[in-house]
C-alpha cells in the first residue's frame, strides 16, 4: 500500500479534499492534500477507481436546499492490507457575488463546496468539530485559491490525533442515544434486533446530518462496534465491475432472494412463495452450494489468517478443515463447527484467548479478524458483504441489488431509495420515527416480548426523567448516554449467555423464539459461537427483565399496541372522538354524571373487545412493524 503512495503512514488522517460543483462537469474533486493520485498534482480531478463515488458522497444530493450540512461516509480500501476509510465532509454554499476572487468557471449565483477529511479512524464527531471550524474559515476567506489553511489542517489533525485511542468520549462525540430514545421510544430495540439479524435496513431523512447522526447512534449501542466493528464495512465493488454486468444479473435467477433471504425463509419456504412460483432461496453457507455458486459471492479481500477476512472464515466446515492453521488450532478436539441450520449447535471449535492481563483490552479474533474484547465483541456483523454506509449517494443505488452484497445498513436522502422498497427489508423514516417492514414473517420475528417491552419502557422512563430541569437534564448517570449504552451491553451479554446454555428454550423465550431462531443462523452469531469466550461465564443468563407477568405488563402491552399499530391508532382516535361526543351530549341534554360514566364504560368495553380481535385479513401492503396484542 505504501509503495503506490496512496497511504501516508504519518498519522490517522489520509487526505484533506475539497469537492466542488462544476456547472458542466458536476461534482468533482478540486483539491487534495496529499494528492489522491501519487503522480498527479494537488489540483488534479483524477480519483482512484475504488473512490470514484467520493465527490457524490462529499457533496450530497439535494445539498443546494441547505446552506450547510455534514456528511459521514465510508470508502472501500485501496489495497488488500488496508481497512475501511472513514470520511467526514462539511458542506457549505455561498453567493457568488460575495467572493473576493471570482474564478472564470463560476457561472452560477451560488458556489457549492465541501471540505472533507479521509481518516483511518472512526472519530466522526471529533473530526467534524475540527472540520467545521476550518470550513467556516475557508469560506470566510472568500477566495478558494487560498489553500494553505487546508494544508495546516492536515498537519494539525495528524499531530493532535496521533496516538489517540479509540475509547469512550472520543468515539461517541456527537452521538446521543438519549435523543434517539426520546425520538424513537421502544422502536430503538426493534432497530437493534434488525441489525443483529443482518437485514437490509435503509434510513431515510433529510438533511444528511440528521440521517448520519441517527444511523451511527444506533450502531453505537452495539458494544465495540464503533471502535472496532466497522473496519470491513465498505468492501464493495464500484459500478462497472463484473457484479454490475446486466447479463450476469439476468442470468442469476432469484439473485435478490439469494442475498436477502430471511431466517424463516431458510427454514421453510412460505406458502406464498410456493404459490407465486418464485425459486426458493438456497442457504448461503451450504456446503453443496459453496463450490457451485462462488460466482455469486465476493472473493475474500485478504488471504492471511492474521487479517480480518480470509478463505477459512467462510464458516463452512469443509473449508475450515482444509486450513492448516485451523487444523493446528483445533488439534485434539472432536468438536466441529455447528451446522448453520442446527437449532442446537454443538461445542465451539476454538478458544478465544484473553488479553495478557486477563481483564479488559482487545485481541485479534481468531475467526472474525476484528479486534475483540474478552466477551467476543463487537459481533462480526459488518463483514462478508454486509455493508455500513452512513450516507449512500444516488450513484451507489446499484449496491442495493448487487449480488455480492448480502445486506446493508445505509442512509439515503433521495426519495428514489424509499420508493424502491422491495430492495430493503426495513425502511426507517427518521422524521416520523417509524419503522416500515413489508415482510409479514419478519414483522412477527421482531415482535417485542413482554420482557423486551419492560426493557424498552425502563429506558424511556429513565431518559424522560428531569426533562423539565434545564440544568440537570442529561447530566446524571442514569438516563445518560453512557448509561444507555451500558444497558444495551447488558442486554446483549445476557442474550449471548442465554444462547450458550444447554436447556435454554425458557431463557430465550423472553427474547422471542422466532427472533432467536433467526439470529442463530446469521453470520455474526455463527462466528461468535465458533470461539469460546471464558469471560462469558461471569454473565448471568436470562433476560435482564424476565419475571412473572403482572397487570402492569398487560397495561404496557396495550399501550404499546395502541400507540404503534395502525389498528391501535385508529381505535385510539375513535376513543377520543367517542369521549368528546359523550361529554358534549351530556352538556347538551343535561345527562347525569352516572349516565356519562355508563356510556364511557360501554365505549371502553367495546374498545378492549376490538383490540383483542385478530388483525384484519386485508392488511395494508406496507405497514409499520408493531407488536400485536397476544392472548
Amino acid at each position: 500500500m505504501e509503495s503506490n503512495g496512496r497511504d501516508d503512514p504519518k498519522g490517522p488522517v489520509l487526505h484533506i479534499v475539497v469537492v466542488g460543483f462544476h456547472h458542466k462537469k458536476g461534482c468533482q474533486v478540486e483539491f487534495s492534500y496529499p494528492p489522491l493520485m501519487p503522480d498527479e498534482g494537488h489540483d488534479s480531478n483524477l480519483l482512484p477507481e475504488e473512490w470514484k463515488y467520493l465527490p457524490f458522497l462529499a457533496l450530497p444530493d439535494g445539498a443546494h436546499n441547505f446552506t450547510e450540512d455534514t456528511v459521514y461516509f465510508h470508502l472501500p480500501p485501496l489495497g488488500e492490507d488496508m481497512k475501511c476509510v472513514y470520511g467526514v465532509s462539511c458542506y457549505r454554499q455561498i453567493e457568488a457575488k460575495a467572493l473576493k476572487v471570482r474564478q472564470a468557471d463560476v457561472t452560477r449565483e451560488t458556489v457549492q463546496k465541501s471540505v472533507c477529511v479521509l481518516s483511518r479512524v472512526p472519530l466522526f464527531g471529533l473530526l467534524q468539530a475540527k472540520l467545521q471550524l476550518i470550513t467556516h474559515a475557508y469560506f470566510e476567506e472568500k477566495d478558494f485559491s487560498q489553500i494553505s489553511i487546508l494544508k495546516e489542517l492536515y498537519d494539525h489533525m495528524n499531530g493532535s490525533l496521533r496516538g489517540s485511542t479509540l475509547e469512550g468520549s472520543q468515539v461517541y462525540l456527537g452521538l446521543s442515544p438519549r435523543d434517539l430514545i426520546l425520538h424513537f421510544q421502544h422502536k430503538v430495540l426493534i432497530l437493534f434486533k434488525l441489525i443483529l439479524l443482518e437485514k437490509k435496513v435503509l434510513f431515510y431523512v433529510s438533511p444528511v446530518n440528521r440521517l448520519v447522526g441517527a444511523l451511527m447512534t444506533v450502531l453505537s449501542l452495539f458494544p465495540g462496534m464503533m471502535e472496532h466493528g466497522l473496519v470491513d464495512s465498505s468492501h464493495y465493488r464500484p459500478k462497472g465491475s463484473v457484479s454490475e454486468d446486466p447479463s450476469l444479473v439476468e442470468s442469476v435467477s432469484g439473485a435478490e432472494e439469494f442475498v436477502s433471504v430471511s431466517a424463516t425463509d431458510i427454514a421453510s419456504t412460505p406458502p406464498e412463495l410456493q404459490e407465486s412460483g418464485q425459486p426458493a432461496a438456497e442457504p448461503l453457507s451450504s456446503g453443496d452450494s459453496t463450490e457451485g455458486d462462488t460466482h455469486l459471492l465476493k472473493p475474500p479481500s485478504r488471504t492471511s489468517p492474521d487479517s480480518s477476512e480470509s478463505d477459512w472464515e467462510t464458516l463452512d466446515p469443509s473449508v475450515l478443515e482444509e486450513s492448516p492453521e485451523k487444523k493446528e488450532a483445533a488439534e485434539g478436539k472432536d468438536a466441529e463447527l455447528p451446522d448453520a441450520f442446527d437449532p442446537e449447535p454443538g461445542t465451539p471449535i476454538t478458544v478465544q484467548p484473553l488479553p495478557a492481563n486477563g481483564q479488559g483490552g482487545v485481541v485479534q479474533g481468531l475467526v472474525s479478524g476484528l479486534e475483540e474484547d474478552q466477551y467476543g465483541l463487537p459481533l462480526p456483523i459488518f463483514t462478508k458483504g454486509y455493508l455500513c454506509m452512513p450516507y449512500m449517494a444516488l450513484q451507489q443505488h446499484h449496491l442495493l441489488s448487487d449480488v455480492t452484497v448480502r445486506g446493508f445498513v445505509a442512509g439515503a436522502t433521495n426519495i428514489l431509495f424509499r420508493q424502491q422498497r422491495h430492495l430493503s427489508d426495513a425502511i426507517v423514516e427518521v422524521e416520523e420515527a417509524l419503522v416500515y417492514i413489508q415482510d409479514l414473517e419478519l414483522r412477527k420475528t421482531l415482535n417485542l416480548t413482554t420482557a423486551d417491552l419492560r426493557f424498552a419502557d425502563y429506558l424511556v422512563k429513565h431518559v424522560t426523567e428531569n426533562r423539565d430541569d434545564v440544568f440537570l437534564d442529561g447530566t446524571g448517570w442514569e438516563g445518560g448516554d453512557e448509561w444507555i449504552r451500558a444497558q444495551f451491553t447488558l442486554y446483549l451479554h445476557s442474550l449471548l449467555s442465554s444462547a450458550l446454555q444447554q436447556d435454554n428454550e425458557r431463557l430465550l423465550a423472553d427474547y422471542g423464539a422466532p427472533f432467536v431462531a433467526a439470529w442463530k443462523i446469521t453470520h455474526n452469531y455463527r462466528v461468535w459461537y465458533s470461539n469460546k469466550h471464558p469471560a462469558m461465564a461471569a454473565i448471568t443468563p436470562g433476560h435482564p427483565f424476565q419475571g412473572q407477568y403482572s397487570v402492569a405488563d398487560v397495561k404496557l402491552r396495550l399501550s404499546h399496541s395502541v400507540q404503534n399499530s395502525e389498528r391501535g391508532k385508529k381505535i385510539g382516535n375513535a376513543m377520543m372522538t367517542t369521549s368528546r361526543s359523550v361529554v358534549q351530549t351530556g352538556k347538551a341534554v343535561g345527562q347525569s354524571v352516572g349516565g356519562a360514566l355508563t356510556s364511557a364504560k360501554s365505549a371502553m368495553s367495546s374498545w378492549f373487545s376490538t383490540l383483542a380481535q385478530p388483525a384484519a385479513v386485508a392488511a395494508p401492503e406496507y405497514v409499520e412493524a408493531a407488536t400485536e396484542v397476544q392472548p
